[in-house]
């Protein structure tokens, strides 16, 4: 991401008032929504204070408004007060792809930092989502993953050992977990239940991600299967809101 650089309010092109008759709030919005895309990624937004005094409107306003802007990943926080214009979705997330394979096919380049790698029992939750009886021994993998030097997710798995016997020796800072499975074990992703909320990160988790704890975040929780309905993993994964989209394909089957 392009470094914060200070942009002068003189150049910021705001407008002198805002106009009678409509919505404080909503004007707000829609200029500094134009601000922000005129302006670029990683420009430093004036202050709160600043827009309440110049628009001659109430600072809680404004802070609504920003708020809405940092959910939208239109903006986003840094060391507490500061705003930026943010990259809008500089990613989107691909349910069978590997985020290596993916971020790579996009020209980026993707780092890895392993946070947890064990084996350990699993308990009736993992079990369950797993497929396999509690107890039984799982590779527990969570990953802090980065695009361009900066933290965009932390992705946490599980894994049957019995299925993918071995899987906890390999490097999973350098090796893709889906690419391994397929050519290790032949085993390939065919389909993805899914669940996606909006979440607030807890205070580790942000500090992870090198956010604040007020930013929206993403949780996705999956199961992959294979071609034969096998499970192959169990993730529950953190995701940046201002950093990635989920795109997703909805047909209709064919009348009976």
């Amino acid at each position: 991401m392009p470094r914060p650089k200070h942009v002068p309010a003189s150049d910021l092109r705001l407008p002198d008032a805002l106009q009678p008759g409509r919505p404080k709030g909503d004007q707000l919005r829609e200029i500094l929504e134009t601000v922000a895309t005129e302006a670029g990624p990683g420009r430093l937004m004036p202050s709160e204070r600043f827009l309440a005094e110049h628009f001659q409107v109430a600072r809680g306003t404004v802070r609504q408004e920003v708020n809405r802007l940092v959910a939208d990943g239109v903006l986003y926080r840094q060391h507490g007060t500061a705003t930026f214009t943010a990259e809008r979705q500089a990613a989107h997330i691909d349910m069978l792809t590997s985020f290596t394979e993916d971020m790579k096919a996009r020209g980026v380049v993707p780092k890895t930092k392993v946070l947890h790698a064990e084996v350990e029992s699993a308990n009736q939750r993992i079990a369950g989502r797993l497929n396999v009886p509690p107890g039984a021994r799982v590779f527990r993998l969570e990953r802090l993953r980065y695009v361009e030097d900066e933290p965009f997710a932390v992705e946490r798995t599980n894994l049957s050992v019995d299925r993918f016997p071995g899987i906890e020796l390999f490097d999973w800072e350098t090796e893709s977990l889906h690419r391994t499975i397929e050519e290790r074990w032949s085993v390939r992703a065919e389909w993805n239940d899914t669940a996606i909320s909006a979440v607030l990160p807890n205070t580790g988790d942000a500090a992870l991600l090198g956010i604040e704890a007020t930013q929206p975040c993403l949780i996705i929780e999956g199961t992959l299967h294979d071609q034969s309905g096998g499970v192959i993993e169990a993730g529950r994964s953190l995701y940046r809101a201002d950093r990635y989209t989920v795109f997703t394909q909805a047909r209709r089957s064919p009348a009976s």
